[in-house]
């Protein structure tokens, strides 16, 4: 694997850390109040950048990801949680899955990471080019979540 690729599979790694750490002493009630001004709460915000990542491997390679397809109604663009149910992930359910992700995604796209496909709407066509894209996606998401707790 080039260097370039293994920094970019570290910073990975380390911003979902990041990610993690923020919530780390956040219960599950607290992961689910949406403060006033907000629409979404920190547990929708975990959910979507899993969701996130994989929807976008899957638009620039239009291969099947891992993931319930329940996620799109949970946690895609413009959902709320108003559209949990009893089976939507919790907190720690969410935790373990953005833990796990980063390594999945390696397994699955490691060695295909400059493999050219055709370029999606913002012109990416590979998948270095979406995981620079998700990672800056995430990091937004972790100021969101970090504005949420100062509101708890």
């Amino acid at each position: 694997m080039k260097t370039r690729h293994e920094v970019l599979f570290k910073q990975l790694n380390t911003y979902r850390k990041e990610i993690i750490d923020a919530v780390e002493n956040i219960s599950e009630e607290q992961a689910d109040i949406i403060p006033k001004g907000f629409r979404n709460n920190i547990r929708w915000n975990l959910g979507h950048v899993y969701l996130d990542q994989y929807l976008w491997m899957e638009a620039i390679t239009k291969e099947k990801q891992p993931i319930q397809k329940e996620f799109s109604s949970w946690f895609g663009f413009g959902t709320t949680p108003a559209n949990f149910d009893e089976t939507t992930p919790s907190l720690l359910d969410l935790k373990i899955l953005l833990l796990e992700q980063p390594s999945q995604i390696r397994a699955l796209y490691g060695n295909r990471l400059e493999e050219e496909f055709p370029p999606s709407e913002m012109g990416m066509q590979t998948i270095e080019q979406v995981l620079i894209r998700t990672i800056f996606h995430e990091g937004m998401h972790l100021q969101a979540i970090n504005d949420l707790k100062k509101l708890l």
